[in-house]
């Protein structure tokens, strides 16, 4: 019994070196890339804030992510980016009972905005 919980240990501890051997050998793109998949897969609580000029004018929480827009028949990425989120209506940084999550686009020409992790 105790040997086979060595054995456990020792492919355990011989899996995680191979681990980190792998993503030594990767570029820097290839671990952000790894990065952003495993994020893309387990989700992130993001904040985006839009702005006008220097006033806060729509906030959204628990946002996983922000997407590209792609054309249909090019495949050519559109000036826009889009996600769902919950409408923080009164921008409290709190998902309230009554604000709903929705479906939000943000244009690359006229909108200033901040993504971010929720610190909170």
């Amino acid at each position: 019994m105790k040997n086979s919980f060595k054995m456990k240990y020792l492919v355990l501890g011989a899996s995680a070196v191979a681990l980190v051997l792998a993503l030594g050998a990767c570029t820097q793109e290839q671990q952000n890339k790894l990065g952003r998949d495993i994020q893309n897969w387990t989700g992130t609580n993001g904040v985006l804030e839009v702005y006008a000029g220097d006033k806060l004018v729509r906030r959204f929480l628990k946002v996983d992510k922000l997407s590209t827009a792609m054309g249909t028949d090019d495949n050519k990425p559109r000036p826009y980016r889009f996600g769902y989120g919950v409408l923080d209506e009164n921008q409290n940084m709190q998902a309230d009972a009554a604000e709903k999550k929705v479906y939000f686009e943000i244009s690359d020409y006229a909108t200033n905005y901040v993504f971010f992790e929720n610190p909170n």
